[in-house]
């Protein structure tokens, strides 16, 4: 599904705010464990970044998820991304999004 540059850098900014997100909560949880270093969070943030940048299509979002499933949790339904939980995923961020100013806006 080929979807247009000003949606796919929409895509891209909702995917890395969310992501990073999760991303900075996982660290959290695993500092201790594994004796992380600051240096570990850039780099793992850096390569998020890159790799959501790469997407230019689901196919390519729903292969990023997969390769980032350990950042979700069975709450969030998408320990194993399919193309249609990734689709729900990113449009649920959408709707999150326009929420959140409608409550803060409005």
């Amino acid at each position: 599904m080929a979807i247009n540059k000003t949606n796919m850098q929409a895509i891209h900014d909702a995917l890395i705010t969310d992501l990073q997100r999760r991303l900075f909560a996982d660290y959290n949880k695993r500092t201790d464990e594994f004796q992380l270093r600051d240096e570990d969070y850039d780099r793992a943030q850096s390569a998020l970044v890159d790799s959501v940048l790469q997407c230019n299509n689901m196919k390519d979002v729903n292969e990023l998820l997969t390769e980032y499933c350990d950042l979700f949790t069975a709450y969030d339904e998408l320990t194993v991304p399919t193309i249609d939980g990734t689709m729900n995923y990113v449009l649920s961020l959408f709707v999150d999004k326009l929420n959140y100013l409608k409550e803060n806006n409005g």
